[in-house]
């Protein structure tokens, strides 16, 4: 039997675990790192280039570097995330066949599945040279608050990778296993997970074995990223306050100036004060132009106290959601590399009442907890019980573009809910269902997951004919509907197909295209 290995796919950095003895073992990359950045590139001369390679050329080629596409796998192309993400990324995305958002460096479009399964097959190749052996199976995780969309689209990346995806398994409740391990007697715990590119918090109550998450809530487009581009704006605005010029249309200076940003945000998370330096950023008729200038973390603070403000308030719902108080959370968890900065513990600390619990690893957690499911399903471990929830709410549309919530949100999963409805005109003998996801009372304000069509209703006066919608939500979170006519036991059901996930003539085609091509591995 191979081995199963815990995969965090991460919007800015990925890493791979495995159980080695009964214990969780990160698995370093070619160069020793635990974590390997999540970027793939395409160099000048026509090498695909993964992880610190891709990051390492990024700033002399970053029109031909992907990063944070996480950030855009599975929402539609009009999305405000995907358009805003057009606005600050420096590669190009355009609309692809299925109305989602494709991705276009050296003159090659990849599907935003194709690009996590690139890194995820990166992941699997680290530790097939770690553990000697083949790889076929995996544990994923995805943030918490992943619609349908975003979860299939991640399981298709790992077909792509040539991974056999055992479960998807939110990225709160994989840190909460990791902290669980072993873990005796009942607690309530809050995981705060803020990351490159998505924020979840989820309560749980853990009590020898069992973990249940109680609500979760969440971001997916709110991360270390966005505390990133508040620093870049504030240094293009200096910049230009300074010397005359505006950096905002070169790409290679805003990848200096991104680089820059990070590193000063990571420096003032240990000290007080930090220099950013960038000589020869830009030049004019004058000659050369450097940028100079010192930031203190009161500075910095000051920038993306918003960002902070709005983790807290989602965190505040999520309690509610619960039907806790801050107070009655034992035990706060930081996942997360984002989490390092003073003013979020801080602001962590003072919601709920007590500081944050350092116990774990931030940026390993994850992929450890992904790894234990692993080894817990392979192993069929009777200890070990996870009842995890859907994050957002599931329904149809009705008539008057209302949404009939058939299964309310933090809903513990798998799951299965039938409701009965009819039909709004005589002789009706088809009626489409429209399959949404979310928490508007107006169906277009949802997201569309799928659509189809049950026919062959008896004709009758309408309100007469039953047709019972049945969904079901797996353990992965993935949906699937059915409709049935009651009177007939006629019965049409999808697998939903939500934006941007692959049909399998798809996949087989990328996995094809991708074996022509040696990719880069040495770190």
């Amino acid at each position: 039997m191979s081995r199963v290995i815990g995969i965090d796919l991460g919007t800015t950095n990925s890493c791979v675990s495995v159980i080695e003895n009964g214990q969780p073992t990160v698995i370093p990359n070619a160069g020793g790192y635990r974590t390997t950045p999540s970027m793939f590139a395409i160099s000048p001369d026509g090498k695909r280039l993964v992880g610190h390679l891709a990051k390492r050329q990024a700033v002399t080629n970053s029109r031909n570097t992907v990063h944070a596409s996480k950030r855009l796998i599975g929402r539609r192309f009009d999305a405000p995330e995907v358009q805003k993400a057009i606005d600050l990324c420096p590669y190009e995305i355009l609309r692809g066949a299925n109305d989602d958002p494709r991705i276009k460096i050296a003159g090659k479009t990849f599907t935003c599945p194709e690009i996590a399964g690139i890194v995820l097959r990166e992941m699997k190749r680290v530790a097939e040279e770690y553990v000697g052996e083949p790889v076929s199976e995996a544990v994923i995780t995805v943030p918490a608050y992943f619609n349908d969309a975003q979860r299939q689209c991640t399981k298709d990346a790992g077909k792509i990778a040539g991974l056999e995806v055992l479960r998807i398994v939110n990225e709160p409740t994989a840190a909460a296993m990791s902290y669980g391990a072993g873990h005796r007697g009942e607690e309530k715990v809050a995981i705060y997970d803020l990351g490159g590119g998505t924020f979840d918090i989820s309560i749980l109550d853990m009590s020898d074995g069992v973990i249940e998450v109680l609500a979760t809530a969440g971001n997916t487009f709110l991360g270390g990223e966005d505390f990133d581009r508040m620093i870049v704006a504030h240094l293009l605005e200096r910049f230009h306050e300074n010397e005359g010029i505006d950096l905002r249309n070169d790409p290679m200076a805003l990848q200096r100036l991104k680089d820059a940003a990070e590193k000063a945000k990571c420096d003032l998370s240990e000290r007080e004060r930090t220099e950013i330096s960038l000589p020869f950023i830009a030049s004019d008729d004058s000659g050369p132009r450097h940028l100079q200038l010192e930031m203190d973390r009161a500075a910095l603070e000051a920038l993306v106290h918003g960002l902070v403000n709005q983790t807290i308030k989602t965190a505040e719902a999520c309690v509610t959601d619960a039907g806790l108080q801050p107070g009655d959370v034992e035990r706060v968890i930081l996942v997360g590399g984002q989490t390092r900065m003073p003013l979020i513990q801080k602001a962590v600390g003072q919601f709920f009442g007590k500081a944050p619990h350092k116990g774990v690893n931030p940026d390993e957690v994850v992929a450890v907890g992904a790894a234990l499911q692993g080894e817990a399903l392979v192993s069929d471990d009777k200890n070990l019980l996870l009842l995890d929830v859907t994050p957002l709410s599931l329904g149809i549309a009705t008539v008057g573009g209302h949404f009939a919530k058939l299964i309310e949100r933090n809903t513990t999963v798998p799951v299965r809910k039938t409701h009965t409805f009819t039909t709004t005109r005589d002789d009706q003998t088809a009626v489409k269902i429209r399959v949404l996801q979310g928490e508007s009372e107006a169906a277009a304000e949802n997201d569309l997951l799928g659509e189809f069509v049950l026919s062959g209703i008896r004709k009758a006066a309408q309100g007469e004919p039953e047709v019972e919608v049945c969904f079901d939500i797996d353990a992965n979170g993935i949906v699937s509907v059915s409709a049935t006519d009651l009177a007939t036991g006629k019965e049409q059901s999808i697998t939903v197909n939500a934006t941007g996930t692959l049909s399998q003539d798809e996949i087989e085609r990328i996995i094809e295209d991708h074996e022509l091509y040696e990719i880069q591995i040495k770190d």
